[in-house]
């Protein structure tokens, strides 16, 4: 499409459709995954492994998508949200019915764990890239909606995986939550690209210059991703995920010999793209902002998480019901996070509320919450709990925000994918550290103590480091202005 094509597309128009398209998408793919702990209890029974292993599947199902959303966001990059979005539709629905035959849990942990993990890894960054492309002014309301499928999915299909079961048992339920899962190819059809992806275009730029201009270098501008931006000097993500086609020897060159330098050149250009992403990768991390949000998402993944996956096993490991209820504690915990996540978005927007603050209060507010779940003795207190859980959990929605507000809108691609990591390895690492505790005492207090202390240990880092009185200047603490900009590439890695 051309840039005024593209303008106009912004803002309305299919971009209404897409933003349908996203939402079911994500809806299909985390829905499974956002209710596993229904699935849990049933995995123990039928393996009989402890919960410490057990546990690694639901952790690594949404912990490898975010560890591993740099690559996802690269394959969007270069291949477009179309094709990515139909390939992780195979990835999901297969790891599902795979899971089906899994003959121990050591196969679960790949078929579930890692294989639906990192497909719903490539719907996230394909569903929130093709939405910054079609929306601007409109782009938090239009991220609000399409994060929301995640929080909607897992309250349905924590009540219908239950019934599934029911019917159907364990295996069936699986086949049948896979087969659904294949209607993301569907949902790809819908997200025309308004953008050529970059593998496109490198592949245009390189065949023009074989057949029309063998011995003219291609021009620079053949090779951007973004038409319509006058910008000329490249990202470090840029130069990370594209290799300009000028420096390929094509079939004219002629001697091993100018092959073997233009081949040493691109080493040398890669290497030099290398150092200064590493470079500036430490200079984020010297920042004392920015290094407690680390901190503070991975404390919070660490002890906030479990929760959804062990709910549903504490109530019967306390004798509070004797099989998991029409509407589980994970529906209430998904359905209250989608809540959390308009809620908090839209205190953020009010001018007078600080942001970085607001993060740690929900941090404050979580831990608090964990503490008192090994005090509450009736299934009514746990579900208040879980609702509490829930609420404060849509802090997610704040991530972005702050992020952007700490490094600016240029690297918030880079700064986004860093503070995913740390966010990816917490989840990773929680349900498995309070599995083990629960083996080693037999009883989930002690395990609810320690993630309540790890999210309270955060909160309390994030609220301690972003203090006025650490020398930073006001203008840094208030709110910047808002600033649109339509160029996707810089906003791509938030998935």
């Amino acid at each position: 499409m051309s840039p005024h094509t593209s303008k106009k597309a912004l803002d309305g128009g299919w971009g209404w459709v897409v933003i349908v398209a996203c939402f079911m998408a994500q809806f299909l793919a985390y829905g499974s995954p956002q209710s596993v702990g229904v699935l849990y209890p049933e995995w123990l029974h039928t393996f009989q492994e402890g919960k410490g292993m057990t546990a690694w599947v639901g952790s690594l199902v949404s912990g490898v998508g975010l560890i591993a959303s740099p690559v996802c966001s690269a394959c969007v990059d270069n291949f477009g949200a179309r094709p990515v979005t139909i390939f992780s539709g195979v990835m999901v629905a297969g790891g599902l019915m795979l899971s089906a035959f899994a003959p121990n849990v050591q196969f679960l942990i790949f078929s579930y764990g890692i294989v639906v993990g990192l497909g719903c890894g490539l719907v996230y960054a394909a569903t929130l890239t093709i939405t910054c492309q079609y929306f601007d002014k409109r782009r938090g309301l239009a991220l609000g909606i399409v994060t929301t499928g995640t929080s909607v999915g897992g309250f349905l299909y924590a009540t219908a995986q239950n019934e599934l079961i029911v019917l159907f048992g364990l295996e069936g339920c699986l086949l049948i939550i896979g087969a659904l899962a294949l209607n993301l190819m569907a949902c790809a059809g819908f997200m025309r690209p308004l953008n050529m992806p970059g593998y496109y275009l490198k592949q245009k730029a390189a065949l023009e210059r074989t057949k029309e201009q063998p011995f003219k270098k291609p021009p620079a501008d053949d090779l951007k991703t973004t038409p319509g931006t006058g910008e000329k000097k490249l990202a470090v993500k840029d130069h990370l995920i594209t290799i300009d086609a000028k420096d390929i020897p094509t079939p004219d060159n002629k001697g091993g010999f100018m092959a073997g330098l233009a081949i040493v050149k691109i080493i040398k250009k890669k290497r030099q793209a290398y150092s200064k992403y590493m470079h500036s990768t430490a200079d984020f991390l010297h920042d004392r902002n920015f290094m407690s949000l680390c901190i503070a998402i991975f404390l919070f993944s660490l002890g906030a998480f479990p929760p959804v996956l062990f709910m549903e096993d504490v109530a019967q490991s306390e004798g509070l019901i004797d099989e998991v209820k029409i509407i589980p504690l994970v529906s209430i915990v998904a359905i209250t996070t989608g809540v959390g996540k308009l809620t908090l978005g839209m205190l953020a927007d009010i001018r007078w509320i600080n942001s970085v603050f607001l993060y740690a209060f929900t941090l404050l507010g979580t831990g608090t919450a964990l503490l008192l779940i090994p005090i509450s003795k009736s299934y009514v207190g746990l579900q208040v709990l879980s609702a509490v859980v829930g609420f404060f959990s849509g802090n997610w929605s704040l991530t972005s925000y702050i992020t952007t507000k700490i490094v600016g809108l240029d690297k918030l691609t880079q700064a986004h994918g860093i503070l995913m990591f740390f966010g990816g390895f917490g989840i990773m690492l929680g349900p498995p550290v309070v599995g083990w505790f629960f083996d080693w005492t037999q009883s989930y207090d002690l395990a609810f103590y320690f993630s309540g202390g790890s999210v309270l240990l955060g909160g309390v880092t994030l609220f301690l480091c972003a203090l006025p009185c650490w020398g930073k200047k006001k203008a840094d603490i208030d709110r910047p202005d808002i600033q649109y900009t339509s160029n996707c590439d810089k906003v791509a890695s938030v998935a």
